[in-house]
């Protein structure tokens, strides 16, 4: 069967992808803090733990805050104050000596950072018409997963000149993010005239965390992102355990990015096909799998292979969730549903960590993998049980029907 033509996406998303891919490329701080924080300073994983929580933690209150200022100040000006923030606070870590100081530049590149993920996402949604939005999220996360692969390969050897040169990259690679924002990308928020504003009014974020259909999702997506989480503390440290160099941990975590940049686009032209509820059960699934291969691995080929289950879960779970957001969002609060969406990868940020980091220390690395296999068998689960296929009146308003079958 020959696929339906599909429409050009607009230029603005393109721009909006370049910024992405930019920014990406210099990621560094985030994937080897851990690392820095123990190989360089000799601080404990419990401790290590507690600082990559923090980033998490100050990513809570820039997601809500994101998200609310996307919808009231504009996508466009929300964008740049995250992203030049972050570039400071990113040199503000990379200087500070001591451990009260590194815990509130991590708090505060939390802030930072994710203060422009809802605002990304809304203006993504804003610019994209609904029939491309599944093909505009995959081509965005593969902008990501792109990024992620070439500093991935390049952090080990960045950092053989010091840590510090780590964070002086990933600081000028979020500047330059921010100046093509300000130059290329306009303001999309969609304004309504002042007689529907009064009559419809922007939902409150109170109001989106009242939306139970839309919050069973974000609750399932936080069980499956507390497992994301753990590519950040416990996979760096499980390497490390087995006597794998930093080097090598890199050449483990680019699997991920380099199987996304070649596999990501023609896997979503098979899912997008597929029910959104299905799709979503078989990447929670793998990636629970992935959390049990981890348990057993000690050699960088069997790290390897995990880290590639990992990824095929990634692949086909992150879009399809991603995409259900506009669906169930109006156009009006699209940046705090962005928001409360972009809060679960804050808060599995800030949970995971500080967690792992505590039952590392107490039971192994291999309980703590195992336990993440359970948890993504749970959120498979979960799916499967939400999103059966249910008939409903066609006037039934968004929060209740049953998501789009992307």
């Amino acid at each position: 069967m020959n696929e339906p033509h599909r429409p050009p996406l607009p230029g603005g998303f393109w721009w909006l992808w370049t910024s992405t891919l930019v920014n990406r490329v210099g990621l560094f701080v985030m994937p080897f803090l851990s690392l820095y924080l123990t190989v360089e300073h000799g601080y404990s994983a419990t401790a290590a733990g507690l600082m990559v929580s923090l980033y998490g933690f100050g990513g809570i209150l820039g997601s809500l805050s994101g998200g609310a200022l996307a919808d009231r100040w504009g996508r466009r000006p929300t964008m740049l104050t995250g992203q030049l923030g972050a570039a400071v606070c990113t040199l503000g870590l990379g200087l500070a000596d001591r451990l009260d100081l590194i815990a509130l530049w991590a708090a505060a590149l939390g802030v930072t950072l994710k203060m422009s993920q809802p605002a990304v996402g809304a203006m993504l949604a804003d610019l994209v018409p609904p029939e491309s939005r599944p093909r505009a999220y995959a081509l965005n996360y593969w902008a990501l997963n792109l990024g992620f692969s070439v500093s991935a390969l390049s952090a080990g050897t960045l950092a053989a000149f010091g840590y510090l040169t780590l964070y002086l990259v990933d600081a000028a690679t979020t500047l330059l993010c921010a100046v093509l924002v300000f130059l290329r990308l306009p303001e999309t928020r969609p304004v309504a005239p002042a007689a529907v504003r009064s009559q419809d009014p922007r939902p409150s974020t109170a109001e989106v965390l009242r939306d139970r259909r839309f919050m069973c999702l974000v609750g399932l997506n936080l069980l499956v992102v507390a497992v994301f989480s753990q590519r950040h503390v416990a996979l760096p440290l499980s390497t490390a355990e087995s006597g794998l160099s930093p080097a090598q941990y890199g050449l483990v975590a680019a699997v991920n990015g380099v199987m996304i940049v070649t596999l990501q686009l023609a896997l979503t032209r098979f899912t997008q096909h597929r029910p959104a509820g299905r799709v979503l059960a078989v990447g929670a699934s793998l990636v629970g799998l992935s959390a049990a291969l981890n348990a057993g691995s000690d050699t960088v080929l069997l790290y390897s292979v995990a880290a590639a289950v990992y990824t095929l879960g990634e692949i086909v779970y992150v879009p399809t969730s991603e995409a259900q957001v506009p669906a169930m969002a109006p156009a009006s609060a699209r940046g705090r549903y962005e928001g409360v969406m972009a809060l679960t990868w804050s808060v599995g940020g800030f949970l995971a960590p500080l967690t792992s980091g505590l039952l590392i220390d107490a039971y192994g690395t291999g309980a703590l993998w195992l336990g993440c296999a359970v948890v993504g068998a749970l959120a498979a689960l979960g799916y499967t049980a939400l999103l059966r296929p249910r008939t409903l009146p066609v006037d039934a308003p968004p929060s209740t029907r049953p998501l789009p079958q992307e």
